[in-house]
């Protein structure tokens, strides 16, 4: 099995390219677990989102009651999440 690899440049901040090369890192792999990465977290956005869209079409959409409440949770966990990472 050949692989055939296509080039592409990355930019890194100084310090940024500092830290990779104290630690001797490989820039290349890591931009290729970085995109890796960010494509299947792409694929999960889209994935939510098509199963966000699909209950929709069963249930409707919610009521300002169930939406309002949703927010009051999103914001209590928001402020649980920022007392936890200070």
């Amino acid at each position: 099995m050949t692989w055939r690899i296509a080039r592409t440049q990355g930019y890194l901040p100084d310090d940024l390219h500092a830290l990779v090369k104290e630690r001797g890192l490989h820039a290349s792999q890591l931009f290729q677990e970085a995109v890796r990465s960010e494509v299947r977290r792409l694929e999960l956005v889209e994935e939510a989102q098509r199963y966000v869209d699909e209950l929709l079409g069963e249930v409707g959409p919610p009521t300002s009651e169930v939406a309002a409440r949703a927010e009051a949770i999103v914001k209590r966990l928001e402020r649980n999440l920022e007392r936890r990472t200070g």
